[in-house]
């Protein structure tokens, strides 16, 4: 269990910054996100569902499927689901409260560049990889 932490959410080359209350992957978290423009290109899934307010800002998720939907402040949150592919960007810098579940041990990431999908557990380790991909 961690207490006040700041990091990058997402990995190295993710453009949101973490500022943590509380985090405990096997209970739940805190955390307030600071989102600045674009989104990695990797579409991805969660390794957790959580309930996510828009402080200030503003924020386009997009779909691997095509869809997509857009988050300001607002009292009302919105949901993200283990099993939602998505990618978020943000016009200029946002600011989103958001309170994680308990994690699973992998989710999934698809990468645009590669065209494959890889699995992924905690330290972002690669548990599988697929025919061909040589990342």
């Amino acid at each position: 269990m961690k207490f006040f932490t700041k990091r990058k959410d997402g990995g190295d080359e993710s453009t949101v910054t973490g500022y943590w209350l509380i985090e405990s992957k096997r209970l739940f978290s805190i955390c307030l996100l600071k989102f600045e423009g674009k989104s990695r290109e990797a579409y991805h899934t969660h390794a957790f569902n959580c309930f996510s307010w828009v402080v200030k800002g503003k924020l386009f998720e997009q779909f691997l499927n095509g869809s997509g939907r857009i988050h300001q402040a607002s009292f009302k949150p919105f949901i993200t689901r283990r099993t939602d592919f998505h990618k978020v960007s943000s016009d200029g810098t946002s600011w989103v409260l958001t309170f994680r579940g308990p994690w699973v041990e992998w989710w999934k990431e698809f990468r645009q560049r590669e065209g494959c999908f890889v699995t992924l557990t905690h330290g972002r380790k690669e548990v599988t990889k697929p025919a061909g991909y040589e990342g």
